[in-house]
């Protein structure tokens, strides 16, 4: 490709723009001795948690969930409106996905996001339960979330992301999916609190959240903390 000598300035700036937004590279280790509960892979200083298979499906539909994490609550503090696209990742059953699909109404739409089949059968059962059409099924990877890119006006992930085997790839797949300005929620349970009755690797500290966000193209707007366990983190893409 030949650039105009007037427009080599404009042009190099927008190389380096786009070199920029993802010029970190993962930096992923490996340890014999681990934690059980880990896969043995380390990034940014923490251990990934195993992922919960389509066998612990109940879990996420237990009764008690809805005092146990007053996913109410939750969905009042997003930034969602009527009309507008979300992505739920790692949807699983659809515990969250119908919700969001009854916020965004007729005009929106809910990609429901997950990398096992088994998850995405249970939730079109959900869906059909609660007569929810606004959505789309989206058999992902472990790398990819495979969103259309700039689709996206907010991306959720709920007790997921920690255990991505391969967050940078994962964050790259989402922040790209975002719209400009469009937000993503991290909900983890808090790291911080012995208290909270979860398995260490599968809990995360705002520290930890904010450390990782920091290597994508991500600006922190706000940390809520009214949920019982779980903390609410805000980033909208630069």
């Amino acid at each position: 490709m030949i650039v105009a000598p007037r427009n080599f300035v404009w042009f190099f700036c927008c190389l380096l723009a786009a070199g920029a937004s993802f010029a970190q590279t993962p930096d992923y280790t490996y340890r014999d001795h681990h934690d059980p509960d880990g896969i043995g892979k380390f990034y940014a200083g923490r251990e990934i948690a195993q992922v919960m298979g389509h066998q612990g499906a109940d879990w996420l539909e237990r009764p008690e969930r809805e005092q146990e994490e007053r996913p109410d609550l939750l969905l009042q503090s997003l930034p969602l409106h009527p009309g507008e696209v979300a992505a739920d990742i790692g949807a699983g059953t659809g515990y969250l996905s119908w919700r969001m699909a009854k916020i965004v109404g007729d005009k929106g739409r809910v990609y429901c996001v997950d990398i096992q089949p088994e998850m995405l059968e249970l939730l079109a059962r959900k869906m059909a339960e609660h007569h929810t059409t606004n959505f789309q099924a989206v058999l992902g990877t472990n790398t990819d979330t495979h969103l259309p890119a700039h689709s996206v006006d907010l991306v959720l992930m709920v007790d997921v992301y920690h255990e991505f085997d391969y967050p940078y790839e994962m964050m790259k797949s989402i922040v790209s999916a975002l719209k400009p300005g469009g937000r993503v929620v991290w909900v983890e349970y808090r790291a911080e609190d012995p208290a909270v009755p979860i398995k260490p690797l599968h809990k995360m500290s705002e520290a930890q959240v904010r450390k990782e966000a920091a290597l994508m193209p991500l600006e922190w707007v706000e940390t809520i903390e009214t949920l019982p366990r779980q903390h609410v983190f805000i980033f909208k893409k630069k």
